[in-house]
């Protein structure tokens, strides 16, 4: 027998969390948030739950947990691309169709009864966040906030009646001595200009912060499926990545003073998590400070060019120098980015970075009952 019910109680949360535990139990690439942290971010504390209704739901096949998913109605997605969509994220199942199948009659079900003409996901929680299912590139782990798991999830889309809305592609390169001469042309007409590149103050990591969320908002504004940061949102994910920022790897390019591009790298942190498997103990803390000094890999995750300085250099001088600062680690992981995002597909390709991954985005149009 399969019944889906909805999460009400601390310990239902807590099964719904610990659910994919049971899932990548032999999974070397499975790298979890800590459990306290996951706890932090399914509550009231998060920003996002404030501004957004989210409810969450596991299936049962008997007395097993075997299933989950959330349904999330997202307002501010919602009037700013004046669309009536409802959203599914944080999907983790066995490989059983009858499960999926039900888990997904419910959240379509409660879809309808909101008048919400399309189910699209997995959003976790939304495109500012971990968001698509990887589809393309199961050989090696995930880089530090990137999405992973098996490959049967597409398999339950497509079984489902659900299509591609979009795919995210990352490219990988191992970090180049130097760059093509193209890039060191256009960075020294950038200079030329006036523009300058610095290292963000770490002691003012929030006002640093404020000026990528400025830049991000006016520069990604036209994006598909774009949802702009808030205030509330980036004090949040301030507090979440103070730890693992690392300060000569996140740059702001400016004119006279004045912001008009920035650069963002992350280590991959993957590396501990994986040791650590969510927990926080004496001795996974032992493991995280010896991992974290072996961390190689890099996600460059955010890059924004205020539009009147596009075409100008500042990309090629944020990477000259970001790949500059960059030069003790491996390899850098450029994603995600649109499968329709040409130029900076282009970018990405002209200096050297190769396709590895894809994550796809579902949709699903509901049918009024």
């Amino acid at each position: 027998m399969i019944e889906v019910r909805e999460v009400k109680t601390s310990r239902d949360l807590s099964v719904f969390i610990k659910l994919p535990f049971g899932i990548y139990k032999n999974d070397p690439f499975y790298s979890p948030e800590l459990i306290r942290d996951q706890r932090v971010h399914f509550s009231q504390k998060n920003p996002f739950l404030r501004q957004s209704e989210v409810r969450f739901f596991i299936a049962y096949r008997g007395s097993k947990a075997a299933a989950r998913a959330s349904l999330i109605i997202n307002p501010v997605h919602n009037r700013y691309h004046n669309e009536n969509l409802c959203f599914f994220g944080f999907y983790e199942a066995e490989d059983d169709l009858e499960v999926a199948e039900a888990l997904f009659n419910t959240l379509e079900e409660e879809a309808r009864k909101g008048g919400f003409t399309s189910l699209r996901g997995p959003m976790n929680f939304s495109t500012n966040e971990y968001c698509g299912f990887l589809c393309e590139g199961y050989s090696e782990p995930p880089i530090l906030m990137t999405p992973y798991n098996p490959p049967y999830y597409n398999d339950h889309m497509q079984h489902l009646g659900y299509h591609k809305a979009k795919d995210l592609l990352a490219f990988i390169r191992d970090i180049p001595d130097e760059l093509p001469e193209k890039i060191y042309r256009a960075a020294r007409i950038a200079e030329r200009s006036g523009i300058r590149v610095r290292i963000i103050e770490p002691k003012r990591l929030l006002d640093e912060l404020k000026i990528f969320q400025r830049i991000y908002n006016e520069a990604w504004k036209d994006n598909w499926g774009f949802v702009p940061i808030s205030d509330e949102e980036l004090i949040y994910m301030t507090k979440r990545l103070k730890p693992i920022v690392v300060p000569e790897l996140n740059l702001i390019a400016e004119k006279n003073g004045e912001p008009v591009g920035f650069l963002g790298m992350m280590p991959d942190f993957n590396l501990v998590l994986r040791k650590m498997r969510g927990r926080l103990t004496p001795i996974t803390l032992l493991k995280a400070l010896f991992y974290h000094r072996r961390i190689k890999d890099l996600r460059l995750l955010l890059l924004g060019v205020r539009p009147e300085y596009r075409l100008r250099g500042v990309d090629a001088l944020l990477f000259r120098e970001g790949f500059r600062a960059a030069r003790r680690y491996r390899r850098v992981e450029f994603s995600w980015i649109l499968e329709d995002n040409l130029p900076v597909i282009r970018l990405v390709e002209m200096i050297g970075g190769r396709k590895y991954k894809v994550f796809r985005i579902y949709e699903k149009e509901l049918k009024q009952s």
